[in-house]
């Protein structure tokens, strides 16, 4: 099976797609209407490509990437909750901050949001379950089993968060819609039409998820963190801090090999990312399928890649290729002259 390249996130009430640089958001309206949003997503990146291609190094950027780019199609996305509510005149703190930022309030907005997010999620996954083990201390000097103990309580604490919002009735509805874009995906990469009937049979996990991939962090951090050692109380606080964006980096590796990959051994691994899934997607209705179906067509030539990669024949790839072949003729034919 060959990767689509595709792949996005659920928002309020719709879907987020990316392929290669564009991206589209798909959103059903509270009239019913699905609103399509289709940009370029460009960042600094792409000045320094050779760089930021690299192996570990590009999963550290591309997930702060995803971050950026998923906050900012979410809070797109809601503000059609709020469509009918009467506009307010703008506070003075708005006022304010509209002037220090130069008309750029959200983008601001937007970077504080994301980055207070790395910081709670280091708090809370990383630091608090480091701290929680050292209570282990006063009962055994392993520091094997303090560092297994500090693993273990990592998981605890991620599985029962998603457990926790799993369960919130917003949340359920986004992770319907979480499960059509991958649905819709699952599809398409197993040779199917993009038909709702289609989307609708195909599974809701997928290998390439960002839950496998949160997960995967939790568990490549328990072996960093197992033979990377320092005596040190103040090091060790260190090194789990530096080591951050390298656990981040080789698990964006493998989450990219999976989806890359039908070997028994990397769909093994993949098995409990897979089973996490079963709580952050849920079985979508037909018009969250429209909506996700909305946003594949926006950026992905979903016909394209079914012809190229699955020997499928479509109308309008038939006309395409007949044309490349046109145009191949004459050069060919200059080329012999010569």
């Amino acid at each position: 099976m060959k990767s689509s390249g595709i792949g996005g996130q659920a928002v309020m009430e719709g879907i987020m797609m990316k392929s290669g640089d564009d991206y589209a958001v798909a959103v059903r309206k509270p009239d019913q209407e699905i609103e399509i949003k289709v940009s370029t997503y460009s960042n600094f990146i792409k000045k320094h490509k050779k760089f930021f291609s690299l192996p570990i190094i590009r999963g550290v950027f591309n997930f702060v990437d995803s971050l950026v780019l998923g906050m900012s199609c979410l809070t797109w996305s809601a503000g059609f909750a709020l469509e009918d509510a009467e506009e307010e005149e703008p506070g003075k703190l708005e006022k304010a901050l509209d002037k220090a930022t130069k008309g750029r309030t959200n983008d601001v907005l937007l970077g504080v949001t994301v980055a207070i997010s790395i910081v709670l999620s280091v708090a809370i996954f990383i630091m608090l379950p480091y701290f929680l083990s050292t209570i282990l201390q006063r009962v055994t000097s392993s520091t094997t089993i303090i560092t297994l103990a500090e693993g273990f309580m990592r998981l605890f604490i991620f599985i029962g968060y998603i457990f926790l919002i799993s369960r919130m009735k917003d949340i359920q509805r986004v992770f319907m819609y979480h499960g059509a874009e991958h649905k819709c995906i699952n599809c398409v990469e197993h040779g199917l039409d993009l038909t709702v009937e289609n989307v609708m049979k195909s599974s809701k996990e997928h290998k390439r998820c960002g839950t496998s991939f949160l997960l995967i962090v939790m568990l490549i951090s328990v072996v960093f963190f197992l033979f990377i050692r320092v005596d040190s109380p103040v090091l060790r606080v260190v090194v789990r801090l530096l080591l951050i964006p390298v656990i981040a980096g080789v698990s964006y590796e493998f989450i990219r090999l999976a989806g890359n990959s039908d070997n028994k051994i990397v769909n093994l691994l993949s098995k409990p990312g897979l089973a996490m899934q079963k709580l952050t997607t849920n079985e979508p209705t037909p018009d969250m399928v429209e909506v996700a179906i909305a946003a594949v067509e926006a950026v992905f030539d979903w016909r394209a890649y079914l012809s190229e990669n699955f020997g499928k024949v479509y109308p309008e790839e038939e006309k395409k290729t007949e044309e490349t072949s046109r145009k191949k003729k004459p050069a060919a034919a200059a080329g012999a002259s010569l």
